[in-house]
């Protein structure tokens, strides 16, 4: 039987964005800002995100895979979209739900310094330390979680539960 424990609330969620975002629009302030969304997860943070922007912004997508259906990475990543948006000589903002081994972001980091912007920074939800296989520089991070398979706020298992207003603890 499947179910679900809270661990973060839709209010502190609400209140961690609100945060983040007022420590972006000051860091970003008169800058050429691309937020960057990494599909699918991270679509409803940043949708949050960036309406508690004060500043305007460039939104674009990418789509990355390196879980399929399972609940551990595969170490493989494999770009399914690119993003849309020339990002030369512009300040990129990659959102990313949860940063767990650092496979998917080391490699976006480098795949989108490829494109020549003036900057590349990451601002992740959700951050598991302890898993972390690959160091990535977290520049804007929401919260640090244990080591528990996470779902809602936009993250999935097996493209169930996004829907959820919080972040939840997933068992099979």
């Amino acid at each position: 039987m499947e179910s679900t424990k809270v661990l973060i609330a839709e209010t502190r969620l609400k209140k961690k964005i609100a945060a983040l975002a007022r420590r972006i629009s000051h860091d970003y302030k008169g800058k050429d800002l691309v937020l960057i969304g990494v599909l699918k997860g991270a679509f409803v943070f940043l949708s949050d995100l960036m309406r508690a922007l004060t500043i305007p912004v460039s939104v674009d997508f990418i789509q990355v895979s390196s879980y399929g259906a399972g609940t551990a990475s595969s170490g493989v990543i494999k770009i399914r979209k690119d993003i849309d948006l020339p990002i030369v000589d512009k300040d990129v903002l990659i959102v990313e739900d949860i940063i767990d081994y650092g496979y998917t972001l080391d490699y976006l980091l480098r795949f989108i310094a490829n494109k020549k912007p003036a900057s590349v920074k990451i601002c992740a939800l959700l951050d598991k330390p302890s898993r972390r296989r690959v160091k990535v520089p977290v520049d804007y991070r929401g919260f640090k979680i244990p080591d528990k398979f996470i779902v809602g706020y936009g993250l999935d298992f097996s493209e169930k539960y996004r829907n959820l207003p919080h972040i939840a603890a997933y068992q099979k």
